[in-house]
């Protein structure tokens, strides 16, 4: 009772009488701290973009699933004539490395491990399924290599430019006026 008394006491004054054992600081606690304010605030400003990006680019992979599988009428479409044979070696060299590097596997759906340029390459590859989605090839192919291009600085921690910002809202609406 003499404990739970101090520790209300402690929280109402905003005091550490010292009277509990004490939670381990994370590495966050301990470390964030001593990085740049200027840092920080960058990081800050970054995230918004960098949860955008992260967004759009699962739900794209998502829609490339779904119509593929609607396409094939089954789940294990990866293997197939779907995916042009290249992409499939780059993938099976990722899931390769990640293994050998001995840390857990991101994923266990092969699509994870596509890059943004390579989903787009499968679309266009498989433009008699997802034409009827989108309004034009051409624009598509556009748009995927716009946003390709400015994913680069949000995932290589670069701040992006102010027109860059612009740029990245108005692109990401262009990617649903295309399914429009």
């Amino acid at each position: 009772m003499l404990s739970e008394d101090l520790s209300r006491i402690a929280r109402m004054h905003g005091v550490e009488f010292g009277h509990m054992p004490t939670v381990p600081q994370t590495v966050e606690d301990v470390y964030y701290p001593q990085f740049d304010a200027a840092v920080r605030a960058e990081a800050a400003a970054m995230a918004k973009h960098y949860e955008v990006f992260y967004s759009l680019e699962k739900s794209i992979r998502e829609l490339v699933a779904q119509t593929i599988e609607a396409a094939e009428k089954r789940e294990d479409w990866w293997a197939s004539t779907r995916v042009p044979s290249n992409i499939q070696a780059d993938v099976a060299s990722r899931i390769q490395k990640e293994l050998d590097a001995g840390v857990t596997r991101r994923s266990l759906d092969e699509l994870d491990y596509t890059t943004f340029g390579e989903l787009s390459v499968i679309i266009a590859a498989n433009w008699d399924i997802f034409g009827g989605l989108f309004n034009s090839k051409k624009a598509v192919e556009k748009v995927m290599a716009s946003l390709n291009a400015l994913r680069n600085p949000i995932a290589h921690c670069s701040p992006l430019a102010e027109d860059e910002e612009l740029r990245l809202q108005l692109t990401v609406r262009d990617w649903f006026r295309l399914m429009e």
